[in-house]
């Protein structure tokens, strides 16, 4: 009798440990970004795009404008039991470059500096949502004239 109350007592110590240990945060990282001493190396006003691709390495994102600038995102993660992963870090790199590809300026954005951009779709609603095959049918009854038959 003994011998079961102490295994009892076991399996309920295994099963708390267990759980206080499964609500225990992950944390994920994405992206890349140079390090200060990396970006402390380029010159404002000297250094190219291809001196820059080859001390701190090519970007996976760039502008699309004249000068085609160079964007470094890094970005850490925190998935906590059931909840949806939060964001709790986010460092972005801009090297911007002249049309001659030379460097004109180095920034570097945090989270606390970005804002929510709200993305809108364009979507056009059908007007026809809800009405059966028939109910159609039945609907353009009385929208016939009686110009509509008569031959001219």
């Amino acid at each position: 009798m003994a011998k079961t109350g102490f295994m009892l007592k076991s399996a309920v110590l295994g099963l708390v440990l267990l759980s206080l240990g499964a609500c225990s945060a992950t944390y994920r990282s994405h992206g890349y970004v140079p390090t200060e001493a990396d970006l402390a190396e380029i010159v404002v006003g000297v250094d190219t795009q291809q001196s820059v691709g080859e001390s701190v390495g090519r970007p996976t994102v760039t502008g699309v404008l004249a000068g085609g600038d160079w964007f470094y995102v890094q970005s850490r993660w925190r998935n906590y039991a059931y909840r949806a992963p939060q964001e709790i870090d986010r460092q972005v790199v801009a090297i911007r470059f002249d049309n001659n590809g030379v460097v004109q300026n180095i920034e570097r954005f945090g989270l606390e500096d970005g804002r929510v951009v709200v993305l809108s779709r364009r979507v056009t609603d059908s007007n026809i949502k809800g009405v059966s095959f028939i109910g159609q049918l039945l609907g353009n009854l009385g929208n016939f004239t009686a110009e509509q038959f008569v031959n001219n």
